[in-house]
């Protein structure tokens, strides 16, 4: 399994989107995003490491997923 970090946005969306497919993504604030990345197994990045704008991109990336399967 690889270990993901803050830079791997797309990858991070896909394993929201597979653990969370029914939340919008566009719904989530970033204070329960950054939980849920830290939380997601396969996550080894520093928590401390994240700001908005990483949180944000894994925000848009996560909803591009979710919207093509809506």
């Amino acid at each position: 399994m690889k270990k993901l970090d803050w830079s791997d946005a797309q990858d991070i969306a896909y394993a929201l989107y597979g653990k969370y497919p029914d939340v919008d993504p566009l719904e989530v604030r970033f204070t329960d995003l950054h939980k849920w990345v830290t939380g997601l197994e396969e996550f080894a990045g520093e928590p401390s490491a994240s700001n908005e704008a990483i949180l944000e991109a894994i925000q848009m990336a996560w909803y591009d997923e979710w919207e093509d399967e809506e």
